[in-house]
């Protein structure tokens, strides 16, 4: 018979525990969570009951709702372009003049729908077989803004202002040429990292299909979340004279819903209901909203520091930023 004798303290099998002991898991994890949501249910119910709480959940349900269906549309859509349309398609429907190119590719935004998301790998995709870099950034820029999807979701959201979604239109087309154009005048080669290979080279278009439906709909519906509970907590939880004082200010009203757009990183498809719910800000700050929101955010940057490297991020997110600002407040004084 076997004699195990007890391992001395300080080794690994001291520390190891017994095994087969209780460990944490997913399930385990969210039995306790409603556990102890069952047991508190009264002092939740009365939480919730406040006016403040009503108000909080109600914004948050409306702004999730609406553009739940639109998210999830679009993501389907840019991951079916991603996968089963050729970057060569792309190739040779561009003019070989890159001053041309550069135009041609922001329309082709309106008719290739994409999230910012799947923007990024597409245009890496197009400058690794060979498309001038002007005319795949100006793509970057625009399919994610004035795609059907995009401007179908600003329509729902802002009923009975059409005007709204030909500013955003024109706006986030302009600022996606005028980006190409400038990076055809100024930028340099050194600065742009072509991506060696595609996320989803290797795999079938299938599974390379499914992979990016459900890496876009968790990441993108994060930020989705992350944009409905913070125009709830604006709506519900910020004073009203803080905020009209902020809107009653253009030039902070602009540069807040600016940086608003950077921080939050909400998807293209469901921005336009999170800019509807701010009520307080006029209908150019909203503009600005959408605009900057799809062009550059923080997960954009990630994704273009990764695509093309760190050196063109530091540069070309800043000039979009500026360029997208002044873009919607330009359009916005005309058309708004």
């Amino acid at each position: 018979m076997a004699i195990i004798e007890d391992a001395p303290p300080g080794t690994d099998a001291s520390r190891a525990g017994p095994p087969g002991g209780p460990r944490l898991s997913s399930p385990l994890v969210l039995t306790l969570v409603l556990l102890m949501a069952v047991l508190a249910q009264s002092p939740i119910r009365g939480a919730l009951g406040t006016p403040l709480m009503q108000t909080w959940t109600t914004v948050f349900v409306a702004v999730t709702v609406q553009a739940l269906p639109f998210l999830v549309l679009g993501v389907l859509l840019s991951a079916a372009i991603a996968v089963f349309v050729p970057a060569s398609f792309f190739a040779r429907a561009l003019p070989r003049r890159p001053a041309l190119a550069v135009p041609v590719a922001g329309v082709a935004g309106a008719v290739l729908p994409g999230c910012e998301c799947a923007s990024v790998p597409v245009a890496g995709a197009l400058v690794r077989r060979g498309v001038t870099p002007a005319a795949a950034l100006a793509f970057l820029l625009s399919a994610p803004a004035i795609n059907p999807v995009v401007l179908t979701a600003t329509a729902v959201a802002f009923p009975g202002h059409p005007e709204m979604v030909l500013a955003r239109f024109l706006a986030s087309l302009l600022v996606a040429c005028a980006m190409g154009w400038l990076w055809q005048r100024l930028g340099r080669t050194d600065w742009l990292r072509p991506p060696a290979h595609g996320a989803h080279e290797g795999a079938t278009k299938g599974e390379a299909f499914w992979g990016a439906v459900r890496h876009d709909v968790m990441h993108a519906g994060g930020f989705l979340v992350l944009g409905a509970t913070a125009a709830a907590t604006l709506k519900a939880a910020v004073p009203a004279d803080w905020l009209r004082t902020a809107a009653g200010t253009p030039l902070v009203s602009v540069l807040a819903l600016a940086v608003l757009a950077v921080l939050l990183s909400i998807c293209s498809e469901a921005d336009a209901f999170v800019a509807a719910s701010l009520t307080q800000f006029s209908p150019t700050a909203k503009l600005v909203f959408l605009v900057v929101g799809p062009m550059i955010d923080l997960k954009l940057f990630a994704m273009q520091a990764g695509t093309f490297g760190r050196a063109f991020a530091l540069r070309f997110a800043p000039a979009t930023f500026a360029l997208a600002v002044a873009g919607a407040v330009l359009t916005g004084a005309v058309l708004l």
